[in-house]
């Protein structure tokens, strides 16, 4: 059982950064790929990042690629999400998710989410 809280959302201009946090409970946050998701109102939960458990290999969704990292800090418990050059699209509410096993681009394969934080880019 993991349990996620995020941190670090807010308004911020198009074209500002913003560094999510995602803190988890327990003391096996190594055992555990982990995610961040995005909503939008009316739309579906989208991947946005995803990072294996040793942090060893990342991925993103072409929408971020190149603006947005996804690092994470074993010893702290925590996984990050930096996102530069943001755009009024990414508006949403950002979760960040635990997977038991590998790691994937489809909500289903992830057991633990987070409540999730705000993030609202203006034009």
């Amino acid at each position: 059982q993991v349990q996620l809280v995020e941190s670090g959302g807010g308004l911020v201009q198009a074209g500002g950064s913003l560094r999510l946090s995602c803190a988890a409970s327990g003391r096996t946050f190594s055992s555990y790929g982990m995610s961040w998701f995005r909503q939008a109102p009316v739309k579906d939960r989208e991947f946005v990042a995803a990072i294996t458990r040793s942090g060893g290999i990342t991925y993103y969704a072409d929408s971020v690629k190149c603006r947005f990292t996804i690092p994470r800090d074993n010893a702290k418990n925590t996984v990050y999400l930096q996102m530069n050059s943001l755009r009024p699209e990414g508006t949403a509410v950002y979760y960040c998710a635990a997977a038991g096993a590998l790691v994937g681009r489809s909500p289903p394969v992830y057991n633990y989410w987070g409540q999730g934080t705000q993030v609202t880019v203006s034009s």
